[in-house]
């Protein structure tokens, strides 16, 4: 997986000035960060599966109570 790093920065600086100014995030760079988002999330999924962990870690913790 390669990652463009001008646009990644880019994309960083305008989500680092969306948190400082509270101003709406421009819909391209809404667009490819969930793209990107995307891409890193089936590279997981192929590389380790599904991972369904949640439902035993609350069984777990109710058992215990």
């Amino acid at each position: 997986m390669s990652i463009d790093t001008k646009t990644t920065d880019a994309d960083t600086e305008a989500i680092l000035n969306r948190m400082a100014s509270g101003k709406p995030l421009d819909p391209d760079v809404y667009r490819r960060i969930r793209a990107e988002g995307a891409k890193i999330t089936e590279a997981i999924r192929r590389k380790h599966g599904i991972l369904n962990i949640a439902v035993d870690l609350i069984r777990e913790s109710r058992d215990e109570a």
